[in-house]
């Protein structure tokens, strides 16, 4: 078998693509002396607010300052209780505490890896006041079902957004369908800038307001303050680049689809589950996750092969030992076969065809 390395993600070959734009942008951002909350933070906010259909985004220093920030400008903080997925990255869950709130975990569907309105309404609790809807791999979870569910009760809603940017569920934006969603710009992120940053995306303009206070020591004016706060500030450089990323985000992910349809045509459903959408659903693939009864075998096959594969979330967050003090009695089915069965194989809008055939190749065994 022929060694044909093809790697899980690779970033660095969408970077070489906007080097020319991304340097320089960076360097007039660095010949103009403005590096916190500038001009380059105001328009990127502008120009992603314009792109999901919001009326404001607020840019902050990672994704997981992000959700923080938002469930405390929610209103979250003791007492309450915040629904969250288990299987998904440790940071959705991780945020909830720092509010004084109590994260409680649900479990999701394991065909499209997302909560579902039944997975959210299973674990409500009295004490409930968000949820945390992920939409996970960049598959948009339902989250109009979710919110009309939530908003019954009082309750509010937060996408993590993080692997979905420009993902849309029946032609609306993640991160534009419940009352606020969150962001991480992470490099291997569809949206991505190179370093840290975050965002929180809303249409409810106090919410918005308490954000940037919260995102600035609680401080509007840099002398008065009005809230305990963070300093979680996007920076100019970042944003810069995230500039240059946005404009090309569209194609980056209409990519990202024709290696999900090049793996189809492939033959990849023969050997292995595909992903999954729900109903009205387009997803934008931050990952390509498959399912399979023996992932492992199969993962040992294609590096063998040269051909980076990961199985995520095995140990799911509420079985990490820190959230001990919050997953007794958690029983999430949905989770743990998920966790067993998961692959993904490698996905990124620098890979096409050739790719897509020699993974199926070397899965087959030929």
């Amino acid at each position: 078998m022929s060694v044909v390395r093809i790697p899980l993600f690779d970033t660095g070959a969408v970077v070489r693509d906007l080097r020319p734009e991304l340097e320089r942008r960076i360097s007039a951002v660095v010949e103009s002396g403005r590096f916190i909350l500038g001009p380059e933070v105001q328009a990127f906010e502008r120009e992603f607010a314009a792109y999901l259909g919001v009326a404001h985004v607020v840019g902050v220093a990672n994704g997981t300052d992000a959700i923080t920030i938002a469930l405390l400008a929610m209103g979250i903080g003791p007492g309450d209780d915040v629904l969250v997925p288990s299987f998904t990255f440790y940071a959705s869950a991780e945020a909830i505490p720092h509010t004084g709130a109590r994260p409680v975990f649900c479990d999701i569907d394991p065909e499209t890896f997302c909560v579902t309105r039944e997975t959210i309404e299973r674990a409500l609790t009295p004490a409930t006041k968000a949820i945390i809807p992920v939409h996970l791999f960049g598959t948009p979870a339902p989250v109009d079902e979710i919110t009309a569910l939530a908003h019954e009760r009082g309750i509010k809603v937060l996408e993590d957004s993080a692997q979905a940017p420009g993902a849309s569920l029946h032609g609306r934006k993640t991160g534009a369908i419940g009352d606020a969603a969150t962001f991480s710009f992470f490099p291997s992120k569809n949206l991505f800038c190179l370093g840290d940053g975050g965002a929180i995306a809303t249409d409810d303009q106090d919410l918005a307001t308490k954000a940037r206070l919260l995102r600035h020591h609680g401080s509007a004016d840099k002398s008065t303050y009005r809230a305990i706060g963070f300093n979680s500030r996007l920076d100019e450089l970042q944003a810069a680049a995230l500039r240059v990323v946005l404009a090309q985000l569209d194609d980056l992910n209409a990519r990202r689809r024709a290696m999900a349809a090049a793996y189809e045509a492939a033959g990849l459903g023969r050997l292995v589950e595909l992903p999954t959408a729900p109903e009205g659903a387009e997803p934008v693939h931050h990952l390509y996750v498959t399912r399979a009864e023996s992932p492992d075998l199969l993962a040992e096959r294609l590096e063998r092969a040269g051909i980076g594969t990961r199985s995520y979330y095995r140990t799911p967050v509420h079985r990490q030992p820190p959230m001990a003090p919050y997953a007794h009695g958690a029983e999430l089915p949905g989770t743990e076969a998920a966790a067993a069965t998961n692959l993904a194989l490698p996905m990124g809008p620098t890979l096409g065809e050739e790719a897509a055939r020699a993974v199926v190749a070397a899965l087959a065994g030929a």
